[in-house]
């Protein structure tokens, strides 16, 4: 057990949280065996416990949605019926049709009920781009509906001084964004990596759950809660202003204070929430799932999500196999290292293939993109070949005429299991992005629900069934010099 006490001792550190938050540490092994509802063949994963506040439930209040068009008319529905409240964080909401009947979805729902509060978070940058834009869809409701209505923007402290007043709309955003996607509606939560827009609703795939909790949906309620704290508030006059509790702009004064205060209030709470749910923890009856809710905000000092997701590709066993995927192949090099060095299972990685990459056919530099994530998964690839892990490691390419892919996650299968037991799901691409520079949020879920495990099985063989073998694809694709000698440098913006 050395290992994994000196890897929750480092996990500690790097979230700078008290030492109360791994305090479970110091149970005994049969608590820890237990906490998945003494489930034998889940006790390799119960470290999860000692590093995430943990939701347990039943497999029957998940429901996996497969298409962009459910997608869409779940939010419709589920917004046209809340009661209490809705919460919205995304990176950005379209301008289109579908965008607008869902605004004005919103505000029949605010006018009927008075009781109802809406509280949207954006992105700054990207939730202002051009003359029409995510603020200004909104702005009628922030106007017309008062306290009932909040609206947000998240804004990097890393855009600041001659660069926030030089930088161009789109080369801003490269900087960090707010890229976290949930929906909450009352009291359930539903977990996604795809934005508000008509191609998320469409013909752009993704992933994502609704998962029916009270308690959890409490979380990310209070969780989002805390992000707008230090976001910006925009106001009937349409100017963005600092938030009622938040105590320095993004953008002005000592950066440094920013990040410490920003920090604060998000280890602070998730240690709160770590407390109180191993209560829930050791009370649980009948459960048979479990969510840990993990978070991700590199450039405020907060390195959670990587760090649970490093654990859990390094902690697994032999014959176990695990598939990986996500929209833009650019694992962080701990990442690629983690699964070449240390990593036992067999591992199917599904990408997009350049076809169905949403920078396809860009214009200026982003057209360059998907191929420098063919570049960079080729490089992996060589390297593994050099290892010798290449019998390990598969790649796959999703291509579906018309589609493009975005989907991203993990799912991983015990030894001998033919459905998975894990899942990641939510906006993390697993990239350096993700790691470095935006706000990021997924859930780690943990089921032992037979018709789970069948869902999440279903749900991976639908991703697959539209992809195809990519090795030789990806070693032999040519890629543009220019590509070539950029693509180390800025690797960490894309």
């Amino acid at each position: 057990m050395w290992y994994l006490r000196r890897f929750f001792t480092h996990f500690a550190e790097e979230i700078s949280t008290p030492t109360d938050f791994i305090s479970c540490l110091q149970q005994t092994p049969n608590k820890i065996q237990n906490s998945f509802g003494g489930s034998l063949n889940l006790e390799s994963l119960s470290w999860l416990h000692n590093v995430a506040p943990c939701f347990p439930l039943r497999g029957d209040q998940i429901q996996i949605i497969h298409e962009p068009n459910h997608f869409y008319e779940t939010l419709v529905q589920r917004s046209s019926v809340a009661r209490e409240r809705i919460v919205l964080a995304s990176l950005y909401l379209g301008t289109g049709h579908m965008e607008n009947a869902f605004v004005q979805t919103l505000r029949r729902s605010l006018q009927q009920q008075s009781s109802l509060r809406v509280n949207v978070l954006l992105d700054f940058t990207r939730g202002t781009r051009g003359d029409v834009n995510s603020k200004t869809m909104l702005l009628p409701l922030v106007r017309d509906f008062g306290e009932q209505m909040r609206l947000s923007l998240y804004h990097t402290p890393d855009l600041r001084g001659l660069t926030k007043r030089l930088a161009p709309p789109r080369w801003n955003e490269l900087l960090g964004l707010q890229h976290m996607k949930v929906y909450l509606f009352d009291d359930a939560v539903l977990i996604s990596g795809a934005n508000l827009s008509n191609d998320y609703f469409t013909n752009r795939q993704d992933r994502y759950i609704l998962i029916e909790d009270k308690p959890l949906a409490d979380f990310y309620a209070q969780f989002i809660s805390r992000v707008q704290e230090f976001s910006l508030a925009v106001n009937k006059n349409a100017q963005e202003e600092l938030h009622k509790d938040g105590k320095i702009l993004p953008y002005e004064g000592v950066k440094e204070e920013f990040i410490m205060h920003a920090k604060q209030r998000i280890t602070d709470f998730m240690q709160v929430t770590y407390v109180q749910q191993q209560k829930a923890v050791e009370e649980q009856k009948g459960a048979d799932t479990w969510i840990f809710p993990l978070v991700e905000m590199g450039q405020i000092g907060i390195h959670h999500d990587s760090l649970v997701t490093r654990q859990l590709l390094s902690s697994s066993i032999e014959r176990s196999r695990l598939k990986l995927a996500t929209g833009y192949f650019n694992l962080t090099q701990e990442y690629m290292d983690t699964l070449a060095n240390n990593c036992l299972a067999q591992c199917s990685i599904l990408m997009a293939h350049p076809n169905a990459n949403g920078f396809q056919g860009a214009s200026g530099p982003a057209g360059g993109i998907p191929a420098a994530y063919t570049l960079i998964a080729k490089k992996f690839y060589e390297n593994l070949v050099h290892l010798k892990q290449s019998h390990r490691v598969n790649f796959f390419e999703y291509e579906k005429d018309g589609w493009t892919y975005h989907a991203k996650g993990l799912w991983y299968y015990l030894p001998g299991a033919s459905y998975p037991n894990v899942t990641l799901i939510g906006s993390s691409n697993f990239g350096e992005r993700s790691v470095n520079r935006d706000l990021e949020t997924q859930v780690c879920l943990v089921t032992n629900n037979d018709g789970l495990t069948a869902r999440l099985q279903a749900e991976a063989d639908r991703l697959f069934s539209s992809s195809s073998t990519a090795e030789n694809q990806i070693t032999s694709r040519p890629v543009p010099r220019w590509v070539q000698a950029v693509v180390r440098v800025f690797r960490n913006f894309f």
